[in-house]
């Protein structure tokens, strides 16, 4: 993204590059719905209901944006929800298992990452589509972990680890300092170093991008493993959040996540989007689901909702494809 200032014939004028008319649009766009929510309901704009409102994004944002990077490589991962029930499920046994927090975070990561790991392998050495090995890997975890817990649930964690997903420093949900973390570490990563750039390259023309040099292979085996170690943290938030592990955690997040990537811009075509797009569209998804619990529209309607969100920004995407 790029802002140039122009003075011309006395004449002050502003460039805004696409993506980043793009991107005012959209934070206009959840400006306009924060504002038609306060209308709505009484109960939007507190205090309580916004920290909600930020904690429930970032634990949208952990899983969205590691499928950024993969999405910015024209790939697709469809397995990160299966990966947070096992990963998460891991964790949970190891946790009370050795009474240690840090080694159940750990095993956390270190299944979300090795399962993004083996994504990676099936897309980058077997050749095989992003679509259909993360497919596959959906039902294999899943199939993993129903085995695993054999309908069982794990619970009741160490005060100290549920502060992860359930605690407050200076008044803010602790996931929301990891979230703006995350933001600021993955968009530095995306836009201002050669490996993020070269994963940009990869997405818009991948013969081209081997042609010039660029290891394919070895950044879409690092991005998967990214995607995957990603689902790993949203894994141990989810823990910690609901101090309960069982076979079906994480099973309904992929949807929005993918949601998330696309209302912040991202082409499911690759090399186009953001991880800060990613943040805005994890928001702008949160404050729909957020308003239409508080109207108190059924529970049954959100996933249709986010499933017409999703099809309307593929839409939207082609439409601007075919444009440029």
């Amino acid at each position: 993204m790029s802002l140039a200032g122009d003075i011309s014939a006395g004449t002050p004028r502003i460039h805004l590059s696409k993506d980043m008319q793009q991107l005012i649009y959209r934070l206009l766009a959840a400006g306009l719905l924060c504002v038609a929510l306060s209308v709505a309901t009484d109960a939007f704009f507190t205090t309580n209901n916004i920290l909600n409102v930020l904690r429930q994004a970032s634990l949208l944002f952990f899983l969205a944006s590691g499928l950024t990077l993969v999405i910015l490589t024209g790939g697709l991962d469809l397995s990160v929800g299966a990966n947070i029930g096992l990963s998460a499920c891991l964790a949970a046994t190891v946790i009370k298992g050795t009474g240690s927090p840090a080694l159940g975070t750990l095993t956390g990561l270190a299944s979300g990452c090795a399962i993004g790991i083996c994504n990676g392998l099936m897309v980058a050495k077997l050749r095989i589509p992003s679509f259909i090995a993360t497919y596959g890997m959906l039902w294999v975890l899943h199939g993993l972990t129903y085995y695993y817990m054999a309908g069982e649930t794990i619970h009741g964690f160490p005060p100290g680890f549920r502060q992860i997903g359930s605690g407050y420093f200076l008044g803010i949900p602790i996931p929301v300092y990891l979230m703006v973390g995350f933001l600021v570490a993955g968009a530095v990563f995306a836009q201002r170093t050669v490996w993020g750039q070269q994963i940009y390259a990869i997405g818009a023309n991948p013969v081209a991008a081997r042609l010039s040099g660029i290891p394919v292979d070895r950044r879409l085996i690092l991005v998967y493993a990214f995607s995957g170690a990603m689902a790993g943290v949203a894994s141990i938030v989810f823990l910690a959040r609901l101090n309960s592990a069982e076979g079906d955690i994480g099973e309904a997040m992929t949807l929005p996540a993918i949601a998330a990537v696309l209302i912040g811009g991202a082409s499911l075509f690759g090399g186009v989007g953001s991880v800060f797009g990613t943040f805005v569209g994890a928001l702008i998804l949160t404050l729909v689901l957020n308003g239409m619990n508080l109207l108190a529209v059924n529970a049954s309607w959100q996933p249709l909702v986010t499933g017409v969100i999703v099809v309307f920004a593929v839409w939207l995407d082609m439409i601007s494809r075919k444009r440029s």
